[in-house]
């Protein structure tokens, strides 16, 4: 391991502490399919949850949210409406923007939305699937490369391996630096970007693909801990708490002979029994 490497999980110590400590008020417009899991995540991570979506209220809550979540997973015209006026102030009040870009490339409608995001608002951080990583940057100009994702879930020709682990991370890092953003792809493997460095996560269970909103309450923690520190080192933290959460539930799942919803709820027990400890000892990160 690296010095730059044993740097970062060193952070993660002090990065912790400050996200438990803040408690962040975590704004969520997000799927209605799994909004109640996203919520169960947020607080077991240390966070506070609000799900308002009515534009009556949006500016008055984003003004008091400590970060705003958007998943773009169940679109409708008056959640778009939302998104956009909640997007608005929360650049006005300098409140960090977390983008879950669920399902961008599959529909038009997904894309101009995604897009319109983009660029007309400034957003921390965007985690996705690497699909929908590869068609963000399709829409921007930087790749000419994509393909279809399974409706929400990875095009099996994209999924992240040892063999295109160099090709996805430098078109992650390229994406995130022309959008200056943080780029979270989730998989297998795991990418995450600032544009300058880019970190590799082998932590996780291939159950988490098996039960819905995963990625949903990956987005909404990724929200609730850049709330409490900065995007790198917040998503760095709900990557590492998430995956290593799931591999303990799996763990559990076995021993005790269950599927995969006794795996969801003990996902969440580990995700609120997180520390960081555990993330420093049982983290396998690198950088690219």
């Amino acid at each position: 391991m690296t010095n730059s490497e044993k740097n970062l999980l060193n952070n993660l110590n002090e990065s912790l502490r400050k996200i438990r400590e803040k408690n962040a008020l975590t704004h969520c417009i997000t799927n209605s399919v799994t909004i109640n899991d996203c919520a169960n995540a947020v607080l077991a991570i240390g966070g506070s949850p609000f799900m308002a979506e009515d534009a009556e209220e949006l500016r008055e809550v984003v003004t008091i949210a400590d970060v705003l979540v958007i998943n773009i997973g169940k679109l409708s015209k008056n959640q778009i409406e939302s998104m956009k006026i909640s997007s608005e102030t929360a650049n006005n009040t300098n409140t960090p923007i977390v983008l879950d870009p669920v399902g961008v490339g599959v529909t038009e409608l997904r894309n101009k939305t995604t897009l319109d995001l983009i660029e007309n608002y400034d957003i921390a951080a965007i985690r996705g699937n690497i699909s929908e990583i590869k068609s963000i940057a399709k829409l921007v100009g930087i790749s000419d490369e994509s393909n279809t994702a399974k409706g929400v879930d990875v095009n099996i020709d994209d999924i992240i391996t040892e063999d295109n682990l160099k090709a996805n991370g430098d078109l992650i890092c390229a994406l995130a630096n022309k959008l200056n953003t943080v780029i979270l792809a989730s998989g297998p493997l795991d990418i995450l970007s600032d544009g300058e460095t880019t970190v590799v996560i082998d932590n996780g269970d291939e159950m988490m693909s098996l039960i819905t909103g995963s990625g949903c309450m990956l987005s909404s923690i990724v929200g609730s801990c850049i709330g409490g520190t900065n995007p790198f080192e917040g998503s760095l933290v709900a990557i590492l708490a998430m995956n290593i959460a799931g591999e303990k539930a799996r763990t559990k799942v076995d021993a005790k002979d269950e599927g995969t919803g006794s795996f969801r709820s003990y996902l969440i027990d580990y995700l609120y029994k997180t520390d960081s400890e555990t993330l420093i000892n049982e983290a396998n990160i690198r950088i690219l």
